[in-house]
């Protein structure tokens, strides 16, 4: 048998290797404008960084400022917070003595009901009430007034029993309301009253900063006539506007220093205040002082409020808020006097 030859199979040819396309016109714009996307992505990134910095820098600056600021208020509050804390104290101690009076008082009467005594002993222990209350007011509470009004109704209460006996405490009463008629008054509601009109007109004072020019614009003409020097020259003036400012420091205040200026003038009349309370006469001036040198640096002195404000203040600072008060000594020696040789 005869073998049949294997008929080979055809490979199919292998292309030759094809020549690369060249880069397209179109591939080369967009690499450029992609190269250049980068570098103004690179820019944009360096010029935010440097900002960035620069802001830093500048909110450092401003939180020292406003730390320094925020010292000296805590400081002025933490003086505020002291000074109450003595009012509190005194008017604490005033209480005690005033509970030890109504004490006094209870013992009184129930005093008065085991009395066996006459008239003239039933009047004396009521003048003798008068004159401890009298003395009390005195020696706690500075009230002038108070004490004179008990000395005069102890004294018409021994002109109506008209008792020989009685002279020598009545000439003791009358010297010692003689002495307490001479103290000058002072009027502490009143002058508290006119501390807090300042406090809450304060924030109305215009600062110096915020004066405006008095300067009138030039009025235009409506006549298409007017020469062209004539209205360069009014457009000129109404433009450049000179005016002036009663110290130059007033005019740098940035917002926030304005901000602190008025809650240290306010916290200074606070204090002022307290201080009148208290009858701290340096403490009172100081502050009053303070007050009326950040009126005349910081604001505008030529409105009428920081005028009269300023007036106010010095009227305020010219007060005499300690004064030495008498007492009533010898019309207690003499009531005792008295009770000793009925």
């Amino acid at each position: 048998m005869n073998d049949t030859p294997e008929t080979s199979v055809p490979q199919p040819a292998v292309p030759p290797a094809q020549a690369r396309n060249p880069v397209s016109p179109v591939a080369l714009v967009a690499l450029l404008f992609a190269a250049l996307a980068m570098a103004a992505a690179a820019w944009s990134w360096s010029d935010s960084r440097e900002r960035i910095r620069d802001l830093k820098t500048e909110l450092g600056r401003l939180l020292a400022e406003t730390g320094k600021e925020t010292s000296e208020t805590r400081l002025l509050a933490r003086n505020a917070d002291d000074a109450m804390r003595q009012v509190s104290e005194k008017v604490a101690h005033i209480e005690n003595q005033m509970a030890t009076s109504q004490q006094q008082q209870l013992s009184l009467e129930a005093l008065y009901k085991d009395l066996s005594q006459g008239r003239d002993q039933w009047a004396l222990a009521e003048i003798e009430q008068v004159l401890l209350t009298a003395a009390q007011q005195l020696q706690l509470a500075g009230n002038v007034r108070a004490a004179i009004i008990a000395l005069e109704g102890a004294d018409t209460r021994l002109q109506k029993l008209n008792k020989p006996q009685f002279t020598a405490l009545r000439r003791a009463i009358a010297a010692d309301l003689a002495n307490l008629r001479a103290v000058p008054s002072l009027d502490e509601v009143g002058a508290s009253a006119r501390i807090e009109a300042l406090v809450a007109h304060h924030a109305s004072w215009p600062l110096a900063s915020a004066q405006v020019s008095e300067a009138v614009p030039a009025q235009r003409t409506g006549s298409r006539t007017t020469d062209i020097g004539q209205e360069l020259w009014a457009e000129l003036k109404r433009l450049v506007q000179i005016r002036r400012v009663e110290g130059n420091e007033a005019v740098l205040l940035p917002p926030d220093q304005a901000y602190f200026l008025r809650e240290n003038l306010r916290l200074r009349l606070l204090s002022a205040r307290l201080a009148l309370l208290a009858q701290d006469q340096a403490a009172f001036k100081a502050d009053l002082l303070a007050v009326s040198a950040m009126l005349d640096r910081y604001f505008n002195t030529r409105d009428a409020g920081v005028t009269a404000a300023l007036k106010e203040v010095k009227r305020l600072s010219g007060l005499q808020i300690i004064q030495e008060l008498p007492d009533i000594k010898a019309s207690l020696a003499a009531l005792e006097s008295t009770k000793g040789n009925p």
